[in-house]
Order: structure tokens, then C-alpha cells, then sequence
């Protein structure tokens, strides 16, 4: 039969650093507020612990024993390590500190936009960080729990509860056209707009949403021919024919060459507002690195949410 060992009682470990840098019971009682002879239990505990006497009488004193001297900086540095294991984190750190892999999962769009500067921003602060932008098959917070995914772009509500978040930007459709679309020569109302035929991103696949809706209220129907993945795709397509692509004004930039070509209008018909936000998992909460990595991707997103300034066709 296995003999089962007693735990030992971590506590000592405390009394027995003070006893150590004190070297007497007195002033070891004196700096863990006891009293003397609670102190000097603790000591026949510890003797008893160790199978050493740790500290001997020599004349009216105390002295530490071959053993005690050797335990003093091994019991301090255990003592000192419990008290940083225990203690919060500090809520500031250096970037050019962090060496982490950090994975960002969002959409094509939102990666078009923000990738390049994001990054740019984090090499100059950070060198030892590396990102990795991963696709966006599906809303599903597993990657999150289970630390697959750092942090997640997306529309909150279709995410668990659970989960932490803050907001990015708000956006809205629009319209997107060729330079010359002969939508463009007059008014864009409901009916002319429905005339056409449209493109659309959907990564399930659909080939209606909002704006249909919104023009069925009207008795309109519009005619989607393509369905694609990506706003990218529609976008390319709108560029190369008379269809129109219905993507979120986000992904419009000035400085785009990709976008060069393209006008865009606001919708004839209203839509819901898109609101998209940084998402992570409680328990990165409190992580001095991921608190700066989504501060850092909040304050890029609002600050080049307020700088775009799309091409819009009034």
C-alpha cells in the first residue's frame, strides 16, 4: 500500500522567510503582528517541517543554523514569487516588450481596410508582435473560448453574451457603380434603382436582405443576378459592367487605386445601421498585452472611421 504524504502548509513558508531575514523570534513576532510565543510555535512547526533546528541560542541570541542560511534565498524568492502570482497585474505595459502572436479574426472588408495601417501602427511600437488575420467562415464564439482567436470584428449580436465588447464604427450601405452608370444621369429614386440589375455579397449566399425589404414596402422588387463571397468581388464586378454592388460604405477609401472607377451613392430606400464592434473572451480581460492590442485596434478604427470620406454621388 502507497503512503499518501501530507500536504505541507504553504503558510510557513511566509513565517519562515521573515524568521530567516529577522533572525529572532521577537522581531520576526514583531513583523507579522504576533506574539511571541505564537511565533515561537511557528518556529517548532517549521523545525518539525524541515528536520532542521533553523535557528540555535548562541548566548543571549539567535543564530541560523548551516541549513537556514542556504533555505534564505531560495525561501525569498519562493515568497517573492507567490506575492507577484497573487497580486494584480500592472495595467500598463511597454509595447516594445511584448513578444506575442497575436490572431485577429474579421471580415475581407475589414481586413482591406485596417490591415495595412494596423500594422504599420504595431511595427513601429511593438517589433516583437506578430499578427495573424484569419477568415471569417462564420459567427461562432468557440475560437474565442478557447483562445484559437484574440480578438473578433464583427456585429455583436450574433455573437454569445458572454463575450466583451466595444465599438468600432457604425455603417450603412451603399451603392456602387461605374464611372458613366447610366443610373447616374438623373435622380436615383426607388423605381429607378430597382430597375437595374444588382450584385451581392453574401457568404451564405443569398440573394436577398434589408434593401429588399425596404423596396417590397414599396411594391418594387430588384433583379440580383450575382451572388458573391466577398464585397471585393462585387465591387470588381460592379467596376467591369452596368450591375450595381451593394456594399457597406466602409469600404470605400479615396485613396483606394482598387476603387478607382467607382462612384457611390446612398441607397434610395433605409437601412439598418451597422454597428461593428471589437469582440474577446473575459478571461483576456484583465491581460496587460490584449488590453493594449484592442486599445490599440479601437483607436486606429475610430480614428480612420472619422477620416474616410467616400466619393458619394449625391
Amino acid at each position: 500500500m502507497i503512503a499518501v504524504m501530507d500536504e505541507p502548509d504553504l503558510n510557513l513558508l511566509i513565517a519562515l522567510d521573515v524568521l530567516l531575514a529577522q533572525g529572532s523570534v521577537t522581531g520576526a513576532a514583531r513583523k507579522m503582528g504576533l506574539s511571541a510565543s505564537a511565533m515561537s510555535r511557528t518556529l517548532t512547526r517549521l523545525r518539525k517541517a524541515t528536520g532542521d533546528p533553523l535557528l540555535v541560542r548562541a548566548g543571549r541570541s539567535l543564530v541560523l543554523t548551516p541549513r537556514a542560511i542556504s533555505l534564505r534565498a531560495q525561501v525569498e524568492g519562493l515568497v517573492q514569487g507567490a506575492r507577484t502570482v497573487l497580486a494584480p497585474q500592472p495595467g500598463t505595459i511597454d509595447p516594445a516588450s511584448i513578444e506575442r502572436t497575436f490572431t485577429i479574426r474579421g471580415s475581407e472588408g475589414f481586413v482591406a481596410m485596417f490591415a495595412a495601417p494596423l500594422v504599420a501602427r504595431i511595427a513601429a511600437v511593438a517589433p516583437l508582435v506578430r499578427l495573424r488575420f484569419a477568415p471569417k467562415p462564420e459567427k461562432d464564439a468557440e475560437p474565442l473560448r478557447v483562445g484559437e482567436i484574440d480578438l473578433e470584428i464583427g456585429v455583436v449580436g450574433a455573437y454569445a453574451p458572454e463575450l466583451r465588447q466595444r465599438l468600432l464604427f457604425r455603417d450603412r450601405f451603399v451603392g456602387a457603380v461605374r464611372s458613366g452608370h447610366p443610373l447616374l444621369s438623373g435622380p436615383i429614386t426607388p423605381a429607378r434603382y430597382a430597375a437595374c440589375r444588382h450584385v451581392v455579397a453574401s457568404r451564405r449566399g443569398v440573394f436577398t436582405g434589408p434593401v429588399d425589404a425596404a423596396l417590397g414596402a414599396l411594391g418594387l422588387r430588384r433583379e440580383t443576378m450575382v451572388v458573391v463571397p466577398g464585397f471585393s468581388d462585387a465591387l470588381r464586378i460592379a467596376r467591369q459592367s452596368d450591375l450595381i454592388a451593394l456594399v457597406p460604405g466602409s469600404c470605400f477609401r479615396a485613396e483606394d487605386a482598387a476603387l478607382v472607377g467607382l462612384s457611390t451613392f446612398p441607397l434610395p430606400v433605409p437601412t439598418p445601421e451597422i454597428t461593428i464592434s471589437a469582440l474577446w473572451h473575459p478571461r483576456m480581460e484583465a491581460d496587460p498585452a490584449h488590453r493594449w492590442l484592442r486599445e490599440t485596434v479601437i483607436a486606429l478604427c475610430r480614428h480612420q472611421d472619422t477620416d474616410r470620406s467616400p466619393p458619394l454621388v449625391e
